[in-house]
């Protein structure tokens, strides 16, 4: 099978690697503006040379499209995979009068509140004319049901994870003797700074996030009196991530919305217990009491409840931590998931 992938953002980090395990028995290229190297990936000149957000990206639709179209005359591909919604009109745009189903995943996690109304409408259509949908979890699968996507065409296969590098055994950063709490990404991690008020002994790491708000996360830690206790880290290589998560107690995954989940399961893979929000993708993976605990973001004293528990009980750590790398490498490896997303394409083909 000749699969072409499409994806007009930077690559997410599973995409590489999905890659290279479908193209272990087929023909995979990607395409994307991104001058990622990589065997595979081809660059499709769009619009000026720097990461763009969706919005910004819309302009250069038309050049990624009459790029990707030129390359699928030349090479026609069994079936075209496309990752976000601009992706996806590119590749409805590209792939027209060439008979080749798209087959379309959407980054966003829907939301008619932050999602404004063209780029929904926009999102509407494409997920009704591309061949087959796929959600990352059962709530986004009952989302796009709402959209009007006929549930026909839509499989539930979630983002998968490198068990490779993110695993319990290996290297992990320095750290002092404060029990270390570490929130990867900087959305949500207010809550987190909220309940270390309640865990006085423990430190708090955030990876992630932009000038603007690692200053307003710094904000709030003066606010609530834990500024000497928060360390922000800012924006952190993926491939340092196995180190930083080996060298916390505790992960912690507090985003209001969550459309993969992929920082929770990298944190599980690590055989570390996380603490996440009762949301989206952590809905699926994230199996409270057993895996780790689900809890609503915006009642800290009940996250603070959570992290004195688990801080204080080595045995329940050490098992929650033990079913945790359990559950992330039988069920989301990026050699399973490859292979359900082959399943979709045979079936959307056939």
């Amino acid at each position: 099978m000749d699969i072409a992938i499409v994806s007009a953002h930077e690559l997410t980090p599973d995409t590489p690697a999905i890659a290279r395990e479908l193209a272990r028995g087929h023909r995979v290229t990607v395409y994307t503006r991104s001058k990622t190297k990589g065997d595979g990936v081809e660059h499709v000149p769009a619009g000026p040379d720097v990461e763009l957000s969706e919005s910004d990206l819309l302009p250069y639709i038309p050049d990624f499209s009459a790029g990707l179209a030129q390359r699928w005359r030349e090479h026609r591909p069994d079936i075209i995979h496309a990752y976000s919604w601009s992706s996806g009109l590119a590749a409805i745009a590209g792939s027209e009068g060439l008979d080749v189903p798209v087959t379309q995943t959407f980054h966003s996690h829907y939301d008619e509140s932050r999602t404004p109304a063209p780029v929904r409408r926009l999102e509407c259509a494409i997920g009704r004319r591309a061949r087959a949908v796929i959600a990352a979890c059962a709530d986004e699968e009952s989302e796009l049901i709402r959209m009007g996507v006929p549930r026909r065409n839509i499989s539930v296969v979630p983002h998968g994870i490198d068990v490779e590098r993110f695993r319990r055994q290996g290297p992990a950063f320095p750290r002092g003797e404060r029990p270390r709490l570490l929130h990867v990404g900087h959305v949500g991690a207010e809550y987190a700074v909220h309940a270390l008020r309640a865990v006085p002994e423990a430190e708090l790491v955030i990876a992630g996030g932009d000038d603007p708000s690692i200053e307003r996360l710094r904000a709030v830690a003066g606010e609530h009196g834990v500024a000497d206790r928060v360390q922000m880290l800012g924006m952190v290589p993926h491939t340092a991530m196995p180190k930083l998560m080996r060298s916390a107690d505790l992960v912690l995954s507090l985003p209001p919305t969550v459309p993969t989940g992929t920082a929770a399961l990298e944190a599980m893979a690590c055989g570390i217990p996380v603490i996440a929000s009762a949301s989206g993708a952590h809905l699926d993976s994230v199996v409270d009491g057993v895996t780790g605990f689900l809890t609503r973001p915006d009642r800290p004293l009940e996250i603070a409840h959570r992290i004195r528990r688990l801080l204080g009980d080595a045995t329940l750590r050490t098992a929650i931590g033990y079913a945790a790398a359990d559950r992330a490498r039988s069920r989301y490896s990026v050699e399973r998931i490859s292979m359900e997303l082959l399943r979709v394409y045979e079936k959307t083909c056939a």
